[in-house]
């Protein structure tokens, strides 16, 4: 199903331009109006990391006349296996700023406005007022429901993705291009439950999944915001990298949902903290008043090995994670086999169970399982082996 075109055409493009954008303008179904319509664009990128850092390069490439970056993270040196609009000599320089010299380089036709500031409910809607479009690359739920919200209630379309390991989707929602669009609630009406869907912090990507949704993305707002082809609106695309193999799925609107449908119940923006939840409310009530800090744990671990104090240090990662690096003493138990059950045998009854992650959400989970299970005294480590590794064994390797 086609759509009418998102953005007017710009009055002209200088010769320069007629030069670069040849190749598109050689397209029938682009030509000159479209490349206009590209050029009087205005489109704001969320994120410049996986999703996005694709995402600007090919928006930049393609002519969109401005680019909005929302960022506000500094790059670090993980982020380059995949993040490929940084590089080596980017390591902490801020991420719009980096993005914002990327783009210069491969378009210096292209007008970047920064807006390096963590997006919440004070400042979402004036960040994306004034823009045609929105890429999503964010990736966390809360963010994907604040945005997906404040575009609706603004009227502004936006493309979505998401990318974990080898697995990558993406769709673009837009209800008030068409009376029968879903919006990403009718695709996702709750968050999953909390700690169920690891982050790609923790569960990883494969970096050049990346390309491919962030390519898709770039794909579908050109789309959207020429009036060509058929944009993934109302549709869900799937790809599986492993097998390499595509699917797209119909999504339709639902009546009920609580954005825009018949009786909706979210009006305006909401708590997406406590809507999504970081952790479950077992897990916090496990961990509140049983957390300790890694300066905490490298003094009990000084005084077991004076053997004035013993205890179990459970490591909940997966062997992978493990194998780049561990807190020494630390015995490896994956966070699955406490959710299966099968854990609680490999813990001793006269010891004190002490359980990390790589940051603390993990383990508050099989914090809440342990204690259920009758350990009381057990604790977690907040932050887990990302403050070990900062505040106490910088010599180990982070990820």
């Amino acid at each position: 199903m086609s759509f009418p075109p998102l953005v007017e055409p710009a009055d002209e493009l200088t010769i320069d331009e007629v030069r670069r954008y040849s190749r598109h303008l050689i397209i029938p179904d682009v030509g000159m109006t479209g490349q206009k319509r590209l050029k009087n664009a205005k489109v704001l990128v969320i994120g410049a990391g996986g999703l996005g850092s694709p995402a600007l390069l090919y928006l930049a490439a393609a002519g969109v006349g401005t680019l909005g970056i929302a960022e506000f993270d500094e790059v670090d040196e993980s982020n380059l296996q995949r993040q490929i609009i940084h590089g080596q000599s980017d390591i902490g320089k801020s991420k719009a700023v980096s993005a914002q010299e990327s783009i210069a380089e491969a378009n210096p036709y292209v007008e970047v406005v920064l807006h390096e500031e963590r997006l919440d409910n004070d400042n979402v809607m004036d960040v994306f007022r004034g823009y045609d479009l929105i890429v999503d690359g964010t990736d966390n739920f809360a963010t994907r429901y604040m945005v997906n919200d404040a575009a609706y209630f603004l009227g502004i379309p936006y493309v979505w993705g998401s990318i974990y390991r080898f697995d990558g989707q993406a769709s673009v929602f837009a209800p008030t291009m068409a009376d029968d669009a879903p919006c990403y609630r009718c695709l996702y009406p709750e968050p999953p439950p909390p700690g169920m869907v690891p982050s790609c912090a923790e569960g990883g990507v494969l970096g050049v999944l990346c390309a491919a949704i962030g390519s898709i993305q770039v794909n579908e707002a050109i789309k959207v915001l020429t009036g060509i082809g058929d944009p993934a609106i109302g549709k869900l695309v799937i790809y599986d990298a492993l097998e390499l193999e595509w699917r797209k799925l119909k999504v339709r609107k639902d009546p009920k949902c609580a954005l825009c449908g018949e009786n909706p119940t979210v009006t305006g923006l909401i708590d997406y903290d406590a809507f999504c939840g970081a952790i479950s409310d077992e897990a916090a009530d496990a961990a509140a008043g049983s957390t300790i800090s890694v300066t905490q744990l490298e003094h009990m671990l000084k005084e077991r090995e004076e053997g004035t104090r013993d205890f179990v240090l459970v490591d909940v990662r997966e062997p992978n994670e493990y194998e780049i690096n561990k807190i020494p003493g630390s015995v490896l138990i994956p966070k699955g086999e406490f959710l299966n059950g099968s854990a609680l045998e490999k813990l001793p009854a006269d010891k004190q169970v002490v359980m990390h992650c790589k940051s603390g959400v993990r383990s508050a989970e099989t914090l809440a399982i342990v204690k259920g299970a009758g350990y009381a005294d057990a604790v977690h480590v907040g932050g887990g082996v990302v403050a070990w590794v900062n505040q106490i064994d910088p010599s180990q390797p982070s990820y």
